[in-house]
């Protein structure tokens, strides 16, 4: 857990950047920051693994003061994806992946094994991409193994920075839905700065609008959506997404209550927030070819929706659409 403790940044030349944040960031969950540009999400990301040090205030990681933290440890326990990817040119892909690992001194074997297994989560062959250099892939794939080498030293908490904002729309979608479906397997703790309304209610399990150095409203994207705090953050989402998300259905209002989903073995079912979109239910339904959602909600198990059930939902909800045009 991340928590932000009254923390201001002050510039010398007298730029307040962040004014008196109080922020808590769950363990294992996706909080995006999100706002207009300047209003300080970057920098408080980068507060976190001492990138900017803050100038009044306390941010612990698991209850420990980062201030009495060696910052080049610290680093090597934090993940960090960027907008520029950042892979070493002169290093091949298994090397990049790897390097971590290597500096907190892995053995050859076990850093082996985690590149071969990375890189087949993000759907890159090994085989085929694991001696390459970073200039003989794509964007997409650069990209790709920019967040994967975030990953490689398992650590604890993830930090990106618009980490999609340069790809193109296609490739950007995909990496979204990798980054979700990574998520529902590895339950990481992320915090991911981005300016993209639609970006954020997509990927979060909690997002924090900010402006002008202040955080406006802290919510699910569910929450955000049915009760914005005030006409900020009303403007920001947008009245059109307000109007359309507000009369969807989510997977709670679709999902099965009885006990039978207590009985259903692991290898059965993928997870899914309670207040996912059934459009984003589909898409994960799809992608893991299972025939069960475990619906969660607050850590728990609440029920659960089947590939008819959600199949169902997707019509209805396509034939309200038809009689609204």
């Amino acid at each position: 857990m991340i928590e932000f403790k009254d923390v201001t940044k002050v510039y010398e030349d007298g730029t307040e950047a962040i004014k008196g944040i109080n922020l808590t960031i769950p363990k294992g969950k996706l909080v995006a920051l999100i706002g207009p540009s300047g209003c300080g999400k970057t920098t408080t990301m980068k507060m976190i693994n001492k990138l900017i040090s803050p100038s009044s205030g306390t941010i612990l990681i698991n209850g420990k003061d980062t201030s009495d933290t060696d910052e080049v440890e610290l680093r090597r326990n934090i993940g960090y994806v960027i907008q520029r990817i950042g892979l070493l040119p002169h290093m091949t892909i298994e090397e990049n992946i790897s390097l971590i690992p290597r500096l907190k001194g892995w053995k050859k074997e076990q850093y082996e094994g985690r590149v071969d297994e990375l890189l087949n989560l993000v759907g890159l062959d090994p085989k085929v991409y694991r001696k390459r250099y970073p200039l003989e892939l794509s964007g997409g794939q650069q990209q790709r193994v920019g967040v994967i080498r975030a990953l490689a030293a398992e650590p604890p908490i993830i930090l990106m920075d618009e980490p999609f904002s340069a790809l193109d729309p296609i490739s950007r979608e995909q990496l979204q839905d990798e980054l979700k479906s990574i998520q529902n397997t590895i339950h990481k703790t992320i915090v991911f700065v981005t300016h993209d309304i639609d970006e954020a209610l997509k990927i979060a399990d909690e997002i924090a609008v900010m402006r002008d150095g202040k955080i406006e409203q802290i919510a699910t994207p569910a929450e955000l959506i049915k009760d914005p705090a005030n006409e900020f953050v009303r403007a920001f989402i947008g009245e059109d997404r307000l109007n359309v998300q507000q009369h969807q259905k989510c997977v709670f209002d679709i999902m099965d209550e009885n006990t039978t989903y207590l009985l259903l073995e692991e290898s059965e079912y993928s997870s899914i927030p309670y207040d996912a979109s059934i459009q984003e239910a589909a898409r994960i339904l799809l992608k893991s070819e299972k025939h069960y959602l475990m619906v969660t909600k607050d850590g728990r198990n609440v029920g659960s929706v089947t590939a008819n059930g959600i199949l169902r939902a997707v019509a209805s909800e396509g034939k309200k659409e038809e009689r609204s045009v």
